[in-house]
């Protein structure tokens, strides 16, 4: 009787064994070339929420990034030190890099994992395009962000003193160097033999240590959706800038030729989409002003003739503006490419002044048209006018009153016009 319970209850715990390995799964995350920014700060955070509600045996975002805004980064590594399960980065395909802020959020992982041909490192922060080491503020970012990185890398178990070196002296190294030198746990080639080698690997979690079980697990991929990969391009430093300056350029165009109406459509849209991009990052907010107080000026020489003195402080205000757009802060490494802000602002400036020229040519020009048009025109007597008769003006006839006869043929000049009536007079040879 016990025998027959004992198979009883091994045939039970063998067939339990084997469900739990055929439900064995793992997700996967990819960042392939994108820069590290709030939305692609969303969207890891979203996968490690899933992957914990779905109690996945791991979760691996295969990385491969330039670096990004450091806020974003931080948002990143708080959300994987805080982890239930498993996380692992995986620097892949070959030819891909973890630089800047991907060093950080590589060492934050249980399981850091980097295939051949790919690199790791230059960590170094970057505020506002300042390169200048000496500069105050630079150091000052600099040795918090070592730290920062410094303590992660403690927690981790990994290489502290390198760490620091890649942030202070932005040092940089391949996959081999960076295995022996204990920044990274494995090289593997492909997704397939990562599995197999975290397989039976122990990890501690937030609540506790877990042991992994990947070998033959299903992968679930968990693409950027179009939500996040439109809100990911928009909120490029570099796309937002430019989609608010193309916004004011809507804005300024049907201001000044009211009724346009698809100019101002489109340019209320651009700057919706700018402003929201904007809220993601971190905005100074005398910028804004400046670039706003540019097209004030731009318009303002429409209606003030100041002999282009507007339109230069215009041109001064939108340049100031791009410089300042952005904020640096120790937390925060962003800005936006010299060459961007000359090319747009030189861009932008030259369609504003043209468009300028234009409406001052529109405001001084001749009007052809209406009373004020055919005052003054020259035609011809089609009939005596004594003290009425009938003209030809513009190849049009037309009802003439004199207060001179004016015989047939006589070239005539209109003195007034009263509704369809003109009053004429002999034109003198």
């Amino acid at each position: 009787m016990k025998t027959n319970l004992f198979i009883v209850l091994s045939i039970i715990m063998l067939f339990s064994l084997s469900v739990l390995a055929a439900e064995s799964q793992v997700e996967l995350i990819q960042i392939q070339g994108g820069t590290i920014n709030p939305i692609s700060a969303d969207y890891i955070i979203s996968a490690i929420d899933q992957a914990e509600e779905n109690r996945s045996q791991c979760l691996i975002l295969e990385l491969d990034t330039p670096g990004g805004l450091i806020a974003a980064t931080q948002d990143i590594v708080k959300r994987m030190l805080a982890s239930n399960i498993p996380l692992v980065v995986f620097v892949h395909p070959p030819g891909s890099g973890a630089v800047s802020a991907g060093v950080s959020i590589t060492i934050a992982a249980h399981f850091a994992v980097m295939a051949p041909g790919t690199n790791i490192g230059a960590a170094h922060p970057v505020g506002a395009g300042k390169t200048d080491t000496s500069d105050v503020s630079v150091q000052k970012a600099t040795n918090w962000w070592a730290t920062y990185n410094r303590s992660i890398a403690e927690k981790k178990g990994r290489n502290s003193e390198w760490i620091e070196k890649a942030v202070r002296e932005s040092e940089s190294i391949t996959e081999t160097e960076a295995l022996e030198k204990n920044v990274i746990d494995f090289i593997c080639p492909d997704l397939d033999s990562l599995l197999n080698i975290l397989d039976g690997k122990i990890a501690e979690v937030d609540t506790g240590k877990v042991t992994l079980h990947t070998k033959n697990a299903k992968i679930i991929r968990h693409k950027m959706n179009l939500r996040f990969k439109i809100l990911d391009i928009i909120s490029n430093p570099s796309i937002a800038y430019i989609l608010l300056m193309l916004g004011l350029l809507g804005i300024y165009f049907e201001f000044s030729n009211p009724g346009a109406i698809l100019p101002g459509v489109l340019g209320g849209i651009f700057l919706i989409v700018a402003f929201f991009a904007m809220q993601q990052l971190p905005i100074n907010v005398a910028g804004i002003l400046l670039i706003l107080f540019s097209l004030l000026l731009f318009l303002l020489e429409i209606k003030i003739t100041s002999y282009g003195l507007l339109a230069i402080g215009g041109i001064v205000s939108m340049l100031l503006g791009s410089l300042m757009l952005f904020k640096s802060t120790p937390s925060i490494s962003i800005h936006l490419p010299l060459n961007l802000i000359i090319s747009v602002t030189f861009a932008i400036s030259a369609f504003f002044i043209f468009a300028i020229y234009m409406a001052i040519r529109t405001h001084t020009t001749k009007v052809t048209t209406g009373k004020e048009g055919i005052t003054g025109e020259t035609g011809v007597a089609v009939t005596n006018i004594d003290p009425e008769g009938q003209v030809k003006l513009h190849g049009e006839y037309w009802k003439a009153t004199s207060q001179t006869k004016i015989k047939k043929n006589d070239k005539i000049s209109v003195v007034k016009v009263d509704g369809l009536l003109l009053t004429v007079k002999k034109l003198e040879k």
